[in-house]
């Protein structure tokens, strides 16, 4: 293609494309709505790619009960103003960024020993 034909068919392109409308059938939602799913949001704890990686790996699975206990942890902790915890449970161990509310690893009871623990200024018993 010569640069003729290329500048033709971007006129083309351009001339031929629609302009953008917007739906105006969408709900609007009020800033109580919003508010309301924000908040609901700041409950919900998130599993890192890498944390869910090491429960699929190492068979770890959360009970519902286990994962109220871990929200609670994430609770206490942030009352106390940690940034990153380690929140231990029964035989399981968390290392969560409680600003982020993500759980960025976790470990087993086979790995909790001889192990240490680093970048954390808390930790929590839950």
């Amino acid at each position: 293609m010569n640069n003729l034909q290329i500048k033709r068919l971007e006129n083309q392109l351009i001339n031929s494309s629609r302009p953008i409308t917007r739906n105006k059938n969408l709900p609007s939602k009020n800033f109580e709505t919003v508010l309301q799913q924000i908040q609901n949001r700041d409950d919900e704890i998130i599993f890192s790619k890498h944390a869910i990686n090491r429960m699929d790996h190492r068979d770890m699975t959360l009970s519902m009960e286990e994962l109220k206990r871990l929200k609670s942890g994430f609770n206490k902790a942030e009352e106390k103003g940690v940034k990153d915890a380690l929140i231990l449970m029964g035989d399981k161990a968390f290392i969560a960024s409680i600003k982020n509310k993500t759980v960025i690893t976790t470990v087993n009871k086979e790995q909790l020993k001889d192990n240490v623990f680093t970048n954390i200024d808390g930790a929590v018993i839950v």
